[in-house]
């Protein structure tokens, strides 16, 4: 059973994290951590974890974490994985794995010469829907593929998460956030990379220094062109469509975890073939993953290179956005 120590114990780990380590089998939280220690000790008696911190390097250096998971706002990931790294802790980090590719390549490099397991919480790889997406891509139900396309919209008004409207410290606003999983998903379901990226944003009053909106158009390396939609100002949805010469694969809000996903294929305008899958266990399959390579039975699916893969990406994007010019994404 592998223990995790949770740095930066806010929303996402009340609402995503914590129902995925309740359902997970071979991994439990014994710590976390919070800027002060009363609101700490207060989410530790609320979950029942043992430990409770106002300090990251305590909760790296306990003896009681085998690994830890760096859930702090994006500009903290850096200092927060070197830190684990270096008292012997295996990180779990999310995404956006960092600020900018120089970062991610810092905490990979970082956890070869420490010898110690460097995930990216990519959770949609652990879904259903993304993998039998995948499957049905692979087996060529398509035929030659033409288009892919992933949306991620989510009202951002008054979020929670006040930080994500200020650059220095979230890195980018829906694209960093959640352009991220429309990128990584298309990676993974067409099994293929980016080479070339054009972006146009927008952004609001009520957007900080950031984009409200923006789009996306990805060229892979196979031919395929890719559409990225993301907003912080329209309803939750994320749609996902791949359009081939012989059909198309479709999931209205695909990389929904809260309910069943129903994958349709169509053919000449018409659907001939449906199925619903369930993504409700991704977040307990993630961490699940997670403790298996940290106890050395399997490689963790998505290590720190595919971060930094992804993060290479996001730059060409926002460099597109500012030059007004399709960019290179660095090998």
């Amino acid at each position: 059973m592998i223990r995790f120590g949770i740095l930066g114990f806010g929303l996402h780990a009340v609402k995503r994290l914590m129902p995925g380590f309740a359902e997970a089998k071979n991994c439990r939280v014994s710590a976390l951590s919070r800027r002060k220690l009363q609101d700490a000790r207060a989410s530790a008696k609320q979950f029942e974890i043992p430990l409770a911190f106002d300090s990251a390097e305590e909760l790296c250096k306990s003896k009681q974490v085998d690994a830890v998971f760096v859930a702090t706002p994006n500009a903290s990931h850096l200092a927060d994985v070197l830190l684990a790294l270096k008292h012997g802790k295996p990180v779990l980090v999310e995404k956006p794995m960092g600020m900018n590719a120089a970062e991610c390549k810092q905490m990979v490099e970082a956890a070869h010469k420490a010898k110690l397991a460097l995930g990216v919480a990519q959770v949609f790889r652990f879904e259903d829907s993304t993998a039998r997406l995948r499957e049905r891509v692979a087996s060529h139900e398509l035929g030659k593929l033409i288009f892919a396309r992933s949306e991620f919209s989510y009202p951002g008004r008054n979020h929670a998460r006040a930080w994500l409207n200020q650059r220095a410290v979230a890195g980018g606003g829906p694209v960093a956030d959640v352009g991220v999983h429309c990128i990584d998903a298309l990676r993974f379901i067409l099994q293929d990379e980016v080479l070339r990226v054009s972006a146009r944003t927008t952004a609001d009053r009520e957007s900080g220094d950031v984009e409200s909106a923006a789009v996306l158009s990805l060229e892979f390396s196979r031919g395929v062109l890719g559409a990225v939609l993301v907003s912080t100002r329209a309803a939750y949805r994320t749609p996902l469509e791949i359009v081939g010469e012989g059909g198309v694969l479709r999931a209205d809000d695909a990389l929904n975890v809260e309910h069943p996903i129903r994958i349709e294929l169509l053919r000449e305008g018409e659907i001939v073939d449906s199925e619903r899958v369930s993504n409700h266990l991704a977040y307990a399959r993630q961490v699940d993953a997670f403790a298996a390579a940290v106890e050395g039975k399997v490689a963790f699916p998505v290590p720190g290179e595919e971060g930094w893969t992804n993060q290479m990406i996001l730059d060409a994007a926002y460099r597109s956005a500012k030059s007004g010019k399709v960019e290179k994404v660095s090998s």
